[in-house]
C-alpha cells in the first residue's frame, strides 16, 4: 500500500470524532490548547485493519482473518507488523507527521516486558498492558492553516477512494453526543493521608540509603459513576476545564482513557529526536498577585530544578541506546511553562536516531519515561511496585503514533481519566527527592487532580482543600 490524499473542507476533527467516539479503538489525538506552541496538529482514527494487545508478556493481534496469540517483544512486532501491511513508507511532506501507521497507548506495566520486576501491587486482569491499532486511514488536521486531510493508504487509487467513501460516511454519521451531566463523584482515594506521606517517608529513606535519588510516587481515585454516565461527553468538558496541548481520547469498549496530558514524550522527525520531561509544578491560580508568587517560588526552586535535572540527565542515559554519539544535548534546561491549571518547569533534550534505529527501538529503549518513574530508572520502578498497592495501567504509560514512514509522536499519560465499566480513576504523583516534604508532596497530588475533580462538578464548587481535608 502506499499514501493517496484528499484535502476536505469545512471539517472539524472534534466533530468528526464524535460521529465515531463509541467505535472500538476510535482514537482522538488532540491538540486542544491553543495557546501551547505545541498545539498544532490534531488526528482521528477508528476502525483499524488490526490491532495488537499485551497483557503480561502475552501479545493478541486481531484482523479480519484470524486472531493470534503468543509471547515475544510487543515493540519488536508492531514493526514487524507494519512492514507487513505498508511497503512503502515514503512521508508526504506538507501535510500534518502523523499519515499513518500505528497508535494507540503504551501503558506503564508494559515496561514489565523489559525489565525483572517484581510483583506485588495488585493487577487489574481486565486491563491490556498494551492497545495498538495499525490505521490505513488518518483524518489529519493543521490548526494554523485551518485545514484538514484524509490520508489514505490503498494499493491502488480505485482502492483509496472506495476506502475514502467509506470512512467519509462514519464521519459524517449523525452526532450523538449528549451533553454533559454534571456528576458529583464521590472519589476515594487508594491512601490515607497518613498512609501516603508513611510511604514518602519510605522514599526519602530508599534515598538516605543510596537506592535511588529520586521516585516517582503516585497516589490513585477511584470513583462510581451515575448511570448512563458518557465518557465523551464529559471530554468535551474537560477539554474546556483543562484544555492540554497533548489531550487524547480513546474507546477500547468497556475501557476508555481520556486524558489532558501537558507532556510529550518522544518525538522523531526524519530522523531527529526530542523530550521534554516536566518536573516541578505549582498551581495556576486567577489572582495575579497569587499567580506571580507561584511562579516566582518554582522558578527559584533549587528543589524543583534538582528533580528536574536528574530525569534529564536520566532520558540523555536512555536516548543515548538508540542515538548517534554526541548528538544527544538538553538545548532547554528548567523553562517555566504555564498550562490551564498548573505551572510547570520543562526541559528539552534533542538527539539524532542512529541509522540502524527507529522510532520503535527508541520508544523501547526509553519505557516507561523517566520523569514518571525516577532515578536510577529500574530501582526506582521496584520501589513503586513496592509502594503503591495497585499496578499503574494506563497512567505514566505513553500515547503515541508511529507512522510507517517512521514518525513518531507522543505524551506521556499523566492527568489522565482510565474508565473501566461503571468505574473511573484518576492516578496523580510527583517526583520524592531526599528533602521533599511529605505534606507538600500530598498537596502536590492534589493541585494536579484539582482541574480533573471540578471538571466533573456542578457549578465547580469542590476545591483542592476540601478533597484534601476529607482523605
Amino acid at each position: 500500500m502506499k499514501p493517496f490524499i484528499h484535502e476536505l473542507a469545512g471539517f472539524d476533527p472534534l466533530e468528526a470524532f464524535a460521529a465515531v467516539s463509541d467505535m472500538p479503538y476510535s482514537l482522538l489525538l488532540d491538540s486542544a490548547d491553543p495557546d501551547h506552541p505545541g498545539s498544532r496538529y490534531s488526528f482521528v482514527v477508528c476502525h483499524p485493519i488490526e490491532t495488537i494487545e499485551s497483557k503480561n508478556g502475552l501479545i493478541t493481534v486481531t484482523n479480519w482473518e484470524q486472531q493470534t496469540s503468543f509471547d515475544g517483544d510487543p515493540f519488536a512486532l508492531i514493526k514487524d507488523r507494519m512492514e507487513s501491511w505498508v511497503e512503502n513508507t515514503e512521508h508526504v511532506h506538507g501535510l500534518p507527521p502523523f499519515q499513518g501507521g500505528a497508535a494507540g497507548f503504551f501503558g506503564y506495566d508494559l515496561g514489565r516486558c523489559l525489565e525483572d520486576l517484581p510483583s506485588s501491587a495488585e493487577d487489574n486482569p481486565d486491563m491490556p498492558d498494551m492497545a495498538i491499532g495499525i490505521y490505513d486511514q488518518v483524518l489529519a488536521h493543521d490548526h494554523i492553516q485551518e485545514k484538514t486531510w484524509l490520508i489514505t493508504h490503498a494499493r491502488s487509487e480505485s482502492e483509496a477512494r472506495v476506502k475514502q467513501k467509506y470512512v467519509l460516511r462514519l464521519f459524517g454519521q449523525p452526532i450523538n453526543v449528549r451533553a454533559h451531566e454534571q456528576s458529583d463523584l464521590q472519589w476515594e482515594p487508594n491512601f490515607e493521608a497518613p498512609d501516603y506521606k508513611d510511604q514518602i517517608c519510605k522514599v526519602i529513606d530508599y534515598i538516605e540509603g543510596g537506592d535511588v535519588f529520586q521516585v516517582n510516587l503516585a497516589q490513585r481515585f477511584d470513583a462510581a459513576l451515575p448511570e448512563n454516565f458518557s465518557p465523551f461527553a464529559h471530554y468535551l468538558k474537560l477539554r474546556e476545564v483543562n484544555p492540554a496541548p497533548f489531550a487524547s481520547y480513546m474507546d477500547l469498549g468497556a475501557v476508555k482513557i481520556s486524558s489532558a496530558s501537558p507532556e510529550q514524550f518522544l518525538r522523531v522527525q526524519d530522523g531527529k529526536v526530542e523530550t521534554r520531561p516536566i518536573k516541578g509544578t505549582r498551581p495556576a491560580v486567577e489572582d495575579p498577585a497569587i499567580d506571580r508568587l507561584y511562579r516566582n517560588s518554582l522558578e527559584n526552586s533549587e528543589k524543583d530544578k534538582a528533580e528536574n535535572t536528574m530525569i534529564v540527565d536520566l532520558l540523555r542515559n536512555d536516548l543515548s541506546k538508540v542515538c548517534k554519539k554526541k548528538s544527544i544535548e538538553a538545548t532547554e534546561l528548567c523553562k517555566l511553562e504555564s498550562f490551564a491549571s498548573v505551572h510547570h518547569l520543562v526541559s528539552t533534550v534533542k538527539g539524532e536516531l542512529k541509522s540502524s534505529k527507529n522510532a520503535l527501538d527508541l520508544m523501547r529503549g526509553c519505557f516507561p519515561g523517566g520523569s514518571v518513574t525516577g532515578a536510577p530508572k529500574i530501582r526506582a520502578m521496584e520501589i513503586i511496585e513496592e509502594l503503591e498497592p495497585t499496578r499503574r495501567g494506563p497512567y505514566c504509560g505513553a500515547m503515541a503514533y508511529i507512522g510507517f514512514d517512521g514518525t513518531m509522536d507522543s505524551s506521556i499519560l499523566i492527568r489522565t481519566l482510565v474508565y473501566d465499566g461503571n468505574q473511573v480513576s484518576l492516578q496523580t504523583g510527583g517526583g520524592i527527592v531526599a528533602d521533599s516534604k511529605p505534606d507538600e508532596e500530598y498537596q502536590e497530588t492534589f493541585d494536579k487532580a484539582d482541574a480533573i475533580f471540578r471538571s466533573f462538578q456542578d457549578d465547580s464548587n469542590i476545591h483542592v482543600e476540601d478533597l484534601a481535608e476529607s482523605a
